[in-house]
């Protein structure tokens, strides 16, 4: 498929399975049991059906955010991916650099490929990292050391997965970081050549942020990482590492407005509503049915971020009119970085941009601000504004 025909997040996923061996594509595509939450995600924005307005369009809406002390040019945002890097060479600062074409945040994962610091140099624009809150709290506070001087202006806590979720299509595929080499796998790889023709030459891949911690041996290097996970973490550990950044901080993986008030309390910056893309919990609430109560109890005392099956520029006008400040997304930018790399996040977040302008030059608002939730209607009018 040719570039120009390319005109939407679908068209760049298509084109992302065509390109990938079958077991990145999997393991970027995949989620937790039966995919319930994954695919509600999605679902949940078809249920929602924006009210336009009459005689009230403008050529120039403002499409623009204050987050965290950066205004930047588009209430998008590109959320942390484990093990992007395996994807495209140097993946994870290939998204970094269209960030920063775009004027945008990227939140950067501690399971990258490459080193938080290399992903730094990748673009000049605003950075998050994505940390757990480990079990050894000295890696906790070398992350955090090592964001400050790389330049990160912020840290993103995940605070709901003390273990990894059971995504089954890895497990039939005997997926791995360094992934063993079988007839099955090989023939795959061979098929999908121009893959392996641009990977051919990268290093063995790993996890660099905790390369420190291991011998080198990935296998090594996966057990550290699954032993440092912390299934008894409180939010008395999260008022710790506030103590540690004074930076921007947010809290990431909420879902219940209960938890939505403690973040608050306990001093986060930002809320961000996840649920990991449908990869740890299923049948866990999607983020846009979390929205409307996380956002009651948040009373805009601080931003809320939203993640979770946004690949339309409609979806993310919604989310903003029930109460999200900006979304993020994961596997969309995924989709043209396997395909043309930082070109192809570069693409993926121009389509987003023109069809937020065109949905809010046709709907009739100027501003971002100017959506809420008289703007939205529900197919069952459950909770409908009249």
């Amino acid at each position: 498929m040719s570039k120009a025909a390319l005109v939407n997040i679908e068209d760049y996923r298509k084109a992302a399975k065509r390109t990938l061996p079958r077991v990145l594509y999997d393991f970027a595509a995949g989620s937790a049991l039966d995919g319930q939450t994954f695919k509600r995600n999605r679902s949940g924005f078809d249920d929602l059906w924006l009210r336009a307005r009459s005689f009230a369009s403008t050529s120039a809406p403002d499409v623009s955010v204050e987050l965290g002390g950066h205004r930047i040019d588009l209430p998008v945002l590109i959320a942390p991916t484990g093990c992007s890097g395996l994807l495209w060479p140097r993946g994870e600062a290939e998204a970094a650099g269209a960030a920063s074409r775009a004027n945008t945040i990227m939140e950067v994962s501690a399971g990258s490929i490459l080193s938080m610091e290399d992903i730094a140099a990748g673009g000049i624009g605003p950075k998050w990292l994505q940390i757990f809150l480990y079990r050894d709290r000295g890696l906790t506070k070398e992350f955090i050391s090592r964001a400050k001087a790389a330049g990160y202006s912020g840290i993103v806590v995940t605070t709901d997965a003390p273990t990894h979720g059971r995504r089954e299509q890895d497990y039939r595929n005997g997926f791995a970081i360094d992934q063993r080499l079988t007839l099955s796998t090989m023939l795959d790889a061979a098929i999908h050549y121009k893959w392996l023709l641009r990977m051919a030459a990268q290093p063995r891949f790993g996890m660099a942020n905790f390369a420190s911690r291991s011998d080198g041996d990935m296998n090594d290097m996966a057990s550290y990482i699954a032993s440092v996970l912390n299934p008894d973490i409180t939010w008395d550990d999260f008022s710790w590492l506030r103590s540690q950044w004074d930076g921007f901080l947010v809290a990431k993986g909420i879902l219940n407005p209960a938890d939505a008030r403690e973040a608050i309390a306990r001093g986060v910056d930002a809320i961000q509503i996840s649920n990991h893309g449908g990869r740890q919990l299923d049948s866990t609430l999607a983020s846009i049915d979390s929205l409307p109560a996380v956002a009651d109890a948040v009373e805009k005392r601080v931003p809320i971020l939203l993640d979770g099956g946004i690949n339309r520029g409609t979806s993310i006008l919604k989310a903003i009119a029930l109460g999200a400040d900006a979304c993020l997304i994961g596997r969309s930018h995924l989709w043209g970085m396997a395909v043309a790399g930082g070109e192809g996040v570069s693409a993926v977040l121009d389509i987003l941009k023109t069809e937020i302008i065109n949905a809010m030059t046709i709907g009739g608002w100027k501003s971002l601000a100017e959506l809420d939730r008289n703007s939205i209607t529900y197919t069952q009018d459950l909770r409908g504004v009249k």
